[in-house]
C-alpha cells in the first residue's frame, strides 16, 4: 500500500519550486511506494498513469524481442521513470519498467496531477519540468546511440554516468549499449590495459 507524502520533498533539480499552498493542492496526486527487487512499476501493455520520481534504488526499462531482453534505460536516484508516450497519449506501454533492487519512488498520479495543475500554475510548471527532465535524459541516450561507436558509448557512460558501471550487471549494460557481453568485456579490458 502506498504511503502518503506528508511534507514537501526535495525534487532535485527543482528544489523549493512550489509554494506551501500548491504543495497542499498537489498532495492527493502523490504517494510514496516501495517496490521489491524484480517488481514491475509498469508492465508492457498497460496504460502508463504515473511519473515515478526515484527516491532510492534503481529501475530499468526493457522489452523482449525473440526471447531476448533489450534494456532501453536505467533510472537512478533523482531520476524520473515513465513511458512518456503512453503517459501523454494514453496508448499502451510498449515496454516494462522493473525495479532492479529494492526501490522507493514518489509516484505522481497522472489524473490527479492534471487536476491539481488546473488549480495552480506552479504545479503545471513542476509537471512540465519533470517531463522535461525525463525527455532530456532520453534525448541524451538517443544521441549517444546515433553518433558513437560501442567503445565511445562506454567511455561516455564511464565519464557521465559512473553509477551505471557500479550498479548495473555487465550483461544488462551490454544489452543497453547494443553489444554482446563478451564484446563489452573486451572493450573494458582494452580500456583498462590501454
Amino acid at each position: 500500500m502506498p504511503d502518503q507524502i506528508g511534507q514537501p520533498f526535495n525534487l532535485y533539480p527543482f528544489p523549493d519550486c512550489i509554494s506551501q499552498q500548491s504543495w497542499e493542492l498537489l498532495q492527493p496526486a502523490l504517494s510514496k511506494k516501495h517496490f521489491k527487487k524484480n517488481e514491475l512499476l509498469l508492465a508492457e501493455g498497460e496504460h502508463c498513469q504515473s511519473l515515478f520520481y526515484i527516491d532510492s534504488g534503481y529501475c530499468k526499462s526493457y522489452y523482449q524481442m525473440d526471447g531476448a531482453i533489450k534494456n532501453t534505460g536505467f533510472y537512478f536516484e533523482n531520476d524520473i521513470a515513465t513511458n512518456l508516450n503512453s503517459f501523454s497519449s494514453g496508448e499502451k506501454s510498449a515496454f516494462n519498467i522493473l525495479a532492479c533492487e529494492p526501490l522507493t519512488a514518489i509516484v505522481f498520479d497522472k489524473n490527479k496531477l492534471f487536476e491539481a495543475a488546473k488549480k495552480a500554475p506552479e504545479i503545471e510548471t513542476l509537471g512540465r519540468n519533470c517531463i522535461r527532465l525525463f525527455a532530456s535524459k532520453q534525448e541524451e541516450f538517443a544521441t549517444l546511440f546515433k553518433l558513437y561507436s560501442a567503445q565511445d558509448r562506454l567511455k561516455y557512460i564511464e565519464e557521465h554516468h559512473p553509477d551505471m558501471l557500479q550498479r548495473v550487471p555487465l550483461s544488462q549494460l551490454a544489452s543497453f549499449l547494443g553489444v554482446a557481453r563478451e564484446t563489452l568485456s573486451r572493450i573494458r579490458k582494452r580500456r583498462t590495459v590501454g
